[in-house]
């Protein structure tokens, strides 16, 4: 089963959801268009390579540039297969457009960029030695899945039942919660059996949807707070 849509109405144009999708295709053409061994380093000069930041002796053997943090942001803008942006970028859609709805595009970007880099923080602390460069929105994505977690608990998430003509709609805190219990299985379950999980940043995951928990609160406009006979604020009761 896939999300295909949430049920929250828009009040504003999500300029900054829309701009972070387009941006993210942009630099996901540009790789894709390199030939493979310029593709190859492209994606270790700018993806996020643990072993970079752990290890400062061989990355600066391995032709690394010394002192370079760009990675931790220009990560978040890669991916590594039409598939995986795909993904991110359709969750972005559904969940991000709401959540900058409540911050303003500003501190949407912030909030989202601080998700990423927390995300990719964590990533490196847990995976250390790893030489395989991570790529992917998934960790800022999952911030904001973090904010949504808590900003539209109620709202309905309209999931498609793969294969299938049939279309569900769940709460948000359920589909939710149901993600955040697969990423606590997919980290368990393989260091439970001894085996290497840094090809996917899953604590990277955890940590961009707990910062976004966590975070959140900073970054609402108050002035798009909705007072109690809005017709939004009616909406989520209808909701619940």
């Amino acid at each position: 089963m896939i999300p295909y849509r949430d049920t929250i109405p828009l009040r504003y144009t999500p300029w900054v959801t829309w701009g972070l999708i387009l941006v993210n295709f942009l630099v996901f053409a540009y790789s894709e268009w390199l030939p493979l061994e310029a593709h190859n380093y492209f994606n270790y000069l700018h993806g996020l390579v643990p072993a970079r930041y752990t290890f400062p002796e061989w990355a600066g053997k391995a032709g690394f540039p010394a002192g370079d943090y760009t990675p931790f942001v220009t990560s978040i803008f890669m991916h590594g297969s039409w598939l995986h942006i795909v993904t991110n970028m359709w969750m972005l859609w559904i969940f991000g457009d709401n959540v900058e709805d409540r911050m303003g595009g500003v501190r949407f970007l912030a909030f989202y960029l601080l998700c990423g880099l927390v995300a990719g923080g964590l990533h490196v602390h847990f995976n250390p030695q790893s030489l395989v460069p991570t790529l992917g929105a998934s960790g800022a994505l999952a911030g904001v899945m973090g904010a949504y977690f808590f900003l539209f608990p109620y709202a309905r998430i309209v999931i498609w039942v793969l294969f299938l003509p049939l279309f569900v709609r769940v709460p948000a805190i359920a589909f939710l919660g149901v993600w955040v219990i697969i990423q606590f299985y997919k980290i368990t379950t393989p260091a439970a059996a001894g085996d290497h999980i840094a090809d996917v940043a899953w604590w990277g995951h955890l940590g961009g949807f707990s910062a976004g928990m966590l975070l959140y609160r900073l970054f609402l406009l108050p002035e798009r707070d909705e007072p109690e006979d809005s017709p939004f604020t009616r909406w989520e009761r209808r909701a619940e």
